[in-house]
């Protein structure tokens, strides 16, 4: 795991007010170093193990995070919810299985960066960025 991304992970948070904490810390670090988004359940564990804090604090951590723009948040809204980073340079897209509730990074190009890029230029908007997920019923569940 880089210490470089953790380090600028760290002063993004604390350029919007975020205090640096080791559950932050511990947080960030459990979702770098997975290449799968993860559930707050798997998060909670996690961060659990290595610092006494309850799932409540990592919620709240997962909740500011995903508004200040460190991290994204997947799923269908009735069933748990999964979070992954936001890098700079770093996109991935997922399926989103309707019937277990699984999600997969999709293994193609996105179809939708040439698209951000004309409207970039065409409109002036700084930091456009787009999600694009995908519902469907997975192999498994079909």
């Amino acid at each position: 795991m880089p210490e470089k991304t953790i380090t600028e992970l760290i002063d993004r948070c604390r350029a919007t007010g975020l205090r640096r904490t080791k559950a932050l810390e511990q947080l960030l670090i459990t979702l770098l170093e997975h290449a799968r988004p993860m559930t707050l359940n798997e998060l909670a564990q996690s961060v659990r193990l290595t610092d006494q804090c309850d799932k409540a604090t990592v919620f709240r951590l997962l909740q500011r995070l995903t508004t200040i723009g460190i991290t994204r948040r997947l799923g269908l809204h009735e069933r748990a919810a999964y979070f992954t980073l936001l890098l700079p340079g770093r996109h991935q897209d997922y399926l989103i299985c309707t019937e277990c509730g699984s999600i997969e990074p999709i293994k193609a190009p996105c179809p939708v960066h040439h698209l951000e890029e004309e409207i970039r230029e065409k409109t002036g908007y700084k930091n456009l960025y787009h999600e694009l997920e995908f519902f469907g019923i997975c192999p498994a569940c079909a």
